[in-house]
Parts: C-alpha cells; sequence; structure tokens
C-alpha cells in the first residue's frame, strides 16, 4: 500500500496575466511550512512532484524544510488545465519504477488536485482550500485507492 499526499499550493497573490508567475503571499508560506511539518510528523513523503508554477514551487520549498526526498522532479502536466488522467496515469508509471518508495507527495492546484482524486477514487471530489492535503491509500498491484481523509492548516 502506498500513501498518495495531494496537496494544493499555498495562499497566492491576486490573479495576473502570467498566472505561472503568481506567488505565494506570506500567510501562503507560513500555511506551507505549517503543512511540511504536519507531513513529516504524519507521512513522512519520500517523493515528491510538484507543478513547474511559481506558486506551487514555493509550497514545495517551504515543505522542504522539514522533509528530505529520495525523488523530486517537477511536472507540466499538474497545472490548473493539466488533465487529471494523463497526470494519474503517469503518477502511477511512476510508482512502479519506484517500488521501493512508499509515501508520494503531489504539490499542484485547483481544480487538478480535486480532478485528481476523483480518478484515483470515483465519487470523491474534494475542494481544497489552500495548503490543504488530501491523503489516499494506493493499492499499486490493483490500481485501487481510498480516500483517507484531508488535512488544512490552521493559519
Amino acid at each position: 500500500m502506498k500513501t498518495l499526499l495531494i496537496m494544493r499550493h499555498g495562499e497566492a497573490g491576486p490573479m495576473q496575466a502570467d498566472d505561472a508567475a503568481r506567488l505565494l503571499t506570506k500567510r501562503g508560506r507560513a500555511q506551507a511550512f505549517e503543512m511540511g511539518q504536519w507531513l513529516l510528523e504524519r507521512h513522512q513523503p519520500q517523493a515528491l512532484l510538484v507543478s513547474p508554477y511559481q506558486r506551487a514551487q514555493q509550497t514545495a520549498l517551504e515543505v522542504k524544510h522539514n522533509n528530505q526526498f529520495v525523488f523530486e522532479e517537477t511536472c507540466s502536466d499538474i497545472v490548473p488545465s493539466g488533465s487529471a488522467s494523463f497526470a494519474v496515469d503517469y503518477i502511477e508509471t511512476l510508482i512502479s519504477m519506484n517500488n521501493d518508495i512508499e509515501s508520494w507527495l503531489i504539490v499542484a492546484h485547483m481544480p487538478i488536485v480535486s480532478y485528481m482524486v476523483d480518478q484515483l477514487v470515483p465519487g470523491e471530489m474534494p475542494i481544497f482550500s489552500t495548503a490543504s492535503v488530501a491523503v489516499i491509500q494506493y493499492e499499486p498491484a490493483t490500481h485501487k485507492a481510498s480516500y483517507a481523509g484531508m488535512h488544512s492548516p490552521q493559519l
């Protein structure tokens, strides 16, 4: 059984013409740091897959203050307009190629984070507040998954 931790980036600045360049607010950085501590205490993620957008990269950087990863990759498939089915297929492929990794953290955006949960656990499509993490238990041999809940920062 693998643990997939699907995380929305922390609070970001207002919309702008170049969506990929939006940065985290001070509160967003604090949210991401808080969630990094929670992830360390509860799940010890070993692998990190992160969107190339600045706010996701900054979120991952804050999480990395408390966690060490043996596998890290920036993935252009997990952007807001990305295909959830394609992203989940890619994640399943990575898991099959890295069988020794038990816990995967995916840092991305709304709406793809909700759609990814639904791809893994049909009928579950939570709305993520900023820096929230959905916990999914995933069995690679059968491709079956269960939704174990959502954790959000206190900030």
